[in-house]
């Protein structure tokens, strides 16, 4: 074995391959290296932000956690200088291991104990302890196999490592998650990690290795392999059992699109649950309360041309589509798979009154901020039933230049209305929401209605679903010039979650009696929305 003060001067060794060649052999370990490391990264950020939500907040706890982990483990790596190979490829057999199994625990501890935040900072940390400690056993590795001035070398270690960093974040959209799956990805990413450290250390540097470290790296990798290879065969039977223990028993579809996970729960259209990236999104026990209070109001004026953005289950179409002098209405959704579902499955299409079937409806399948700048039509009513503010990937379809395109898209005397998160839960949000609308140029009236009753469904997208005692759905009414006010529309179909009739004032104390969620204080007419 080679001495470690000859290791440390870069000496070149007696290697099976030429200086020239071993060097190539290492740079493209590390860019191998480099690109796994940083599918790893990528994947805590986006499992995170679907686990627990507000990928703001989870990247920033990813990446600083990470970084300050590189650090240390650069620290510790200068104790293996004298051991570089085995060292590294002790090293890239546990990144494999680690990083490969990462997102299968994430889930794990998601669906069965309630809470990956503790295995997100946990994962982060020995992920970037084994990534940082990569570089500087390289760095004394290239110097031995062709001789090379520090700065050189460091230089050339530091390209490879950015270029298959530059690699790794474009495959794991485009090509990893797409083609295998956030876990099945994890998995794979891990063994092309270990095959690719282990064939370094084994193949180039074979004759700095004892006898028993060699057995022991050849063992360790197979291991590593042999384990991740039998939980990819097994990774469908885990994603069930995992979504049983978060979704139930009764999951009838479960897909991952390009855009998003789309799980739907329930037997019938009475039990329908839609969950789009864990989030329930569509709830049959009390989504009419949402979509009529969504629609309803926004109808009260001209009504001929509607516009949808997002609302692929095809509900909020339902409602519109119970006004017969509706012309068209234009749903905008990102995910196609959304609209697909909501036109053949059974429940669900049940559930929207065949909404998608009937001749003035049209789908566009686009993301609304560029399909809003390109569009120039004009619309009588633009109902913006999209996910919650809340969720950063939405945040644009909720800025001030946003709804300057839709003040553009209204037509004299259109309406907007914007579900723009729970009241109660984030007013900060709601209100930010609403300052964003009058920013764009419009005048706002916010309303919400309460769900303070049994009947209402935790929903962690729509409402605050921490204490169902306080849960509410918040909204905001806008327009050009004087903001218009929530109200139903003369002649209009009555909601059903009024009893199918108009109330008399005679009849109002009666409702409150039925609907105990309502506050009876500075309602508008009918009492199903409550003035904030």
């Amino acid at each position: 074995m080679i001495d470690q003060q000859t290791s440390l001067r870069g000496g070149a060794a007696q290697l099976p391959v030429r200086p020239r060649t071993g060097r190539l052999l290492v740079l493209a370990s590390v860019f191998v290296c480099a690109a796994c490391g940083l599918v790893y990264e990528l994947e805590l950020v986006a499992l995170a932000s679907y686990l627990i939500g507000d990928s703001v907040t989870q990247a920033s706890v990813v990446l600083s956690v990470m970084v300050f982990a590189m650090g240390v483990g650069s620290l510790l790596a200068k104790r293996l200088r004298c051991r570089a190979a085995v060292g590294f490829g002790m090293i890239e057999a546990a990144l494999a291991l680690i990083g490969g199994s990462s997102a299968l625990v994430l889930y794990a501890s998601f669906a069965w104990l309630g809470e990956s935040q503790y295995a997100l900072v946990g994962f982060s940390l020995a992920i970037g302890v084994l990534i940082g400690a990569e570089i500087p056993l390289l760095m004394t590795l290239i110097q031995r196999v062709d001789r090379q001035d520090a700065g050189g070398a460091v230089a050339d270690l530091f390209a490879a490592d950015y270029v298959g960093a530059l690699v790794g974040g474009l495959a794991f959209p485009f090509l990893l998650l797409p083609a295998l799956g956030q876990l099945t990805g994890a998995l794979f990413t891990g063994a092309v990690n270990a095959a690719a450290g282990g064939a370094l250390v084994l193949w180039v540097f074979r004759r700095d290795l004892s006898s028993r470290s060699r057995w022991l790296l050849v063992l360790v990798n197979l291991s590593v392999i042999g384990v991740l290879a039998t939980a990819t065969v097994l990774v469908d039977d885990f994603e069930r059992a995992a979504r049983r223990a978060v979704y139930g028993d009764q999951v009838r579809v479960a897909v991952q699109t390009g855009v998003q996970e789309v799980v739907l729960t329930g037997a019938d259209r009475d039990s329908l649950d839609l969950y789009l990236d864990g989030r329930l999104r569509v709830s049959a026990r009390d989504e009419y309360r949402y979509h009529e209070a969504l629609v309803h109001p926004a109808m009260n004026g001209p009504r001929a041309r509607v516009l949808v953005l997002g609302g692929g289950d095809g509900l909020a179409a339902r409602e519109v589509l119970r006004y017969r002098d509706v012309r068209s209405v234009t749903v905008v959704e990102l995910d196609p798979a959304v609209t697909r579902l909501a036109r053949t499955d059974p429940a669900l299409s049940e559930l929207n009154d065949q909404a998608f079937r009937d001749p003035r409806v049209s789908v566009v399948g686009a993301d609304a901020f560029p399909w809003l700048r390109a569009d120039r039509g004009r619309y009588d009513v633009v109902i913006s039933d999209l996910p919650d503010p809340g969720i950063t990937a939405s945040t644009k379809l909720y800025s001030a230049e946003f709804y300057g395109l839709v003040a553009e898209a209204l037509a004299p005397g259109g309406r907007l209305v914007v579900h723009a998160g729970p009241l109660g839960a984030r007013p900060q949000t709601f209100w930010t929401v609403e300052a964003s609308i009058r920013a764009g140029g419009l005048a706002t009236h916010p309303y919400r209605v309460t769900g303070r009753y049994a009947g209402l469904a935790a929903s962690p997208d729509r409402g605050g679903g921490e204490d169902r005692e306080r849960e509410d759905w918040g909204f905001l009414l806008a327009g050009a010039g004087e903001a218009p006010r929530p109200a139903l529309a003369a002649g209009g179909p009555v909601p059903r979650s009024l009893g199918g009739q108009e109330l008399s004032e005679g009849a109002r104390a009666a409702d409150d009696a039925r609907l105990p969620g309502l506050i009876p204080s500075t309602l508008v007419h009918p009492r199903y929305w409550e003035d904030v």
